[in-house]
């Protein structure tokens, strides 16, 4: 069993990936803003990081950078509704361990990687 911190703006997909992360065994801390996500990863309570790209104090990709500036030992999944692409490719070239689109089957991409 894993611990995840999960941050995302959504209250909705919030709930939904901690029941969905709970029915595949793991713990989760699910969060709207990246400031409250960060201070959990650096407190060492995070093993992966889902990470939405609309949070409510910053953008995703913002996150993201200060992540991996002052935390490198969680790896970060990103599930977005962005269906650019472009922006895809931005997203992973930050240095995430996969980015995939909530509109596409990301639970089983998504249990694929957190159970692989």
């Amino acid at each position: 069993m894993s611990h995840i911190v999960h941050v995302d703006n959504s209250e909705f997909f919030r709930k939904l990936m901690k029941t969905f992360l709970s029915e595949l065994g793991h713990e989760s801390e699910s969060f709207a803003k990246g400031e409250e996500a960060i201070a959990a990863v650096k407190a060492g309570r995070a093993e992966w990081v889902i990470s939405g790209m609309s949070l409510a104090d910053m953008s995703g990709e913002e996150f993201i950078k200060r992540l991996m500036v002052s935390d490198k030992s969680a790896p970060v999944i990103v599930v977005t509704s962005a269906d650019d692409e472009t922006q895809l490719k931005r997203i992973k070239a930050l240095g995430v361990k996969a980015a995939m689109q909530k509109s596409a089957d990301w639970k089983s991409d998504l249990a694929e990687i957190l159970t692989g």
